[in-house]
């Protein structure tokens, strides 16, 4: 037991030896070198991007990858991508959307105090009601474009595209336009064709794909 607990200290001590702070003077042995050693070298990430990014300002590179941007971004806002999946309306077709959500957790106002509850079913139709219709159209359609600016004026209906450019359009027509972003609403509303219209109708929107008149052919 004594040799145990005389090796605990000894090893004790040999640690403390080795990182007492200051010079150790008789202690210091050199045993050589082992093997080839090799200095560390890890560069800064950042001080590496800021040096390329240096060398792009200075030569001109920063500034052509600066315009390309701006141009491809307002490439993209002028002409969105198109929803994918929408055609054109071949055959008519008319049904009921009911908005009627079921709330995922309560809704408390600034005092706490509780609005509507969790799994309550809430109509927003209830509480507002919408003056405008929702007609979707296919921007690049010139048949849509103008039955749809000939019927609705922008007091009656939002012209919403699905493909086209918006921002050309209110420059030819001079009247706003808008654009299905991602196809939210086609998808929410379940709209495959257009044009379509969404309407109100007491408690649910009327959704209609119409079919226009075919062109006569001489």
């Amino acid at each position: 037991m004594r040799a145990t607990l005389a090796g605990i200290a000894g090893a004790a001590a040999l640690l403390s030896a080795l990182f007492t702070v200051g010079p150790m003077r008789g202690q210091a042995k050199d045993f050589g070198q082992a093997g080839e050693s090799f200095p560390i070298i890890e560069p800064d990430l950042l001080a590496t991007i800021e040096a390329r990014l240096k060398r792009a300002e200075a030569t001109g590179e920063l500034a052509r990858m600066n315009a390309q941007f701006a141009k491809r971004a307002e490439a993209k806002v002028r002409r969105p991508h198109p929803v994918n999946g929408i055609t054109q309306t071949e055959q008519p077709r008319s049904w009921d959307f009911d908005p009627t959500v079921t709330l995922e957790q309560d809704i408390r106002d600034l005092k706490g105090q509780l609005i509507a509850a969790a799994g309550q079913r809430i109509n927003p139709l209830d509480f507002v009601s919408l003056a405008q219709q929702l007609v979707f159209i296919d921007g690049d359609d010139e048949a849509q474009m103008a039955w749809a600016t000939a019927r609705y004026s922008d007091a009656q209906a939002k012209l919403i595209l699905v493909a086209g450019s918006p921002i050309d359009e209110m420059t030819r027509r001079q009247r706003r336009f808008y654009f299905d972003q991602e196809g939210r609403l086609t998808t929410r509303f379940g709209i495959e064709h257009v044009p379509a219209v969404v309407k109100p109708a007491g408690k649910v929107m009327r959704v209609s794909e119409i079919a226009l008149p075919k062109e006569k052919t001489s």
